[in-house]
């Protein structure tokens, strides 16, 4: 189950404040009771007076209180899915996410700036699929293959360096892991937008990139960052290596464009107006469209309106219970 409005839920922290200030009454009160003499014999001269339907009053209120916070949290079960015919190309993009992205030669890092331009990438994607793939010293599919993009700008929210634990920058692999993660339908249009700043490789990704336009995918790569080079600000200090020094990260076109040539596509360096997708979505667009079939989300089967009844319910349950015992019972009656 999910909540279309979450943040109402934290409403339910009230339920204990009713029970404790509901105590707290009926614990002033028997110390008024008591003033008046002994307590037995005041509780004798109310023989009308319920202890327990106090509480059950509280207990009904409460019950009426959670439904109505949850209903208005608006409760969603299950998902209607259905399947979608489209055409177009399949394009993964390769995310840098090691420590050197938190540079701040872009506005407010590059990272964050590069999240930025993935999300604009989306909005330009028509019946195209994306996929996403994080890396760092390792990599990992973050976001299968998909036209749901308001999932894609879901998980681009959640990103950060500390999304891959293992630290470094592994472009080959990452690019081989985006090889082996397009679809089986798409065999021509396919491509791999690569944003990184390129340093400290530790792998071949030229011959990751060559072995991805052999199998027909193109292979772009964009330079995020300077080549004087940025501190890495880090826990408010700035990074530092073994011997006290501050590390400067600096990029490395000369990588990214062997990368590039070797993957058929094009090298293009970030700006902080234009990030460099245009034209590769540009070039994109120039491949012969596939056809494919996906399963797209439609909408969460709302669930409120039950909750609300419940709450309606218990509310009517709590107001005609009174505070006095009932001078009726179930299987004796009063004689006169």
């Amino acid at each position: 189950m999910l909540f279309a409005q979450p943040q109402y839920l934290v409403l339910l922290l009230l339920i204990p404040v009713v029970f404790l200030l509901y105590g707290l009454k009926r614990y002033r009160r028997n110390v008024r009771v008591r003033k008046f003499g002994d307590e037995a014999l005041t509780n004798a001269l109310m023989p009308s007076y319920s202890r327990s339907k106090g509480w059950v009053r509280v207990i009904l209120f409460s019950l009426a209180f959670f439904f109505l916070v949850v209903g208005i949290s608006r409760p969603q079960i299950g998902a209607k899915l259905s399947e979608h015919k489209a055409r177009g190309a399949e394009v993964i993009v390769v995310l840098d996410v090691s420590n050197s992205m938190l540079a701040q030669d872009y506005s407010p890092n590059r990272l964050e700036r590069a999240k930025l331009a993935i999300s604009r990438l989306s909005d330009r994607l028509q019946e195209d699929r994306i996929g996403l793939i994080l890396f760092a010293g390792t990599s990992f599919v973050q976001l299968p293959i998909t036209t749901d993009y308001v999932s894609a700008k879901m998980f681009l929210g959640n990103i950060s360096t500390e999304s891959v634990p293992v630290q470094g920058t592994a472009i080959g692999e990452a690019i081989t892991t985006a090889i082996r993660s397009f679809s089986a339908q798409s065999e021509k249009s396919r491509a791999i937008v690569v944003i990184t700043d390129g340093e400290n490789h530790e792998d071949d990704p030229v011959e990751a990139a060559t072995q991805a336009a052999q199998m027909g995918i193109k292979v772009y790569t964009i330079g995020v960052g300077s080549a004087q080079g940025q501190p890495i600000p880090m826990n408010g200090e700035l990074l530092k290596d073994r011997d006290g020094n501050i590390v400067v990260t600096k990029l490395d076109e000369k990588t990214l464009q062997d990368i590039a040539q070797a993957g058929g596509g094009a090298y293009i360096h970030a700006g902080n107006e234009e990030f460099g997708l245009n034209p590769i979505i540009d070039d994109i667009r120039k491949m012969e469209a596939e056809e494919f079939n996906s399963v797209q989300f439609e909408e969460y089967n709302e669930q409120f309106m039950y909750f609300l009844g419940a709450a309606l319910f218990f509310l009517i349950l709590e107001m005609l219970v009174g505070e006095r015992k009932s001078r009726r019972h179930l299987f004796t009656r009063e004689e006169n």
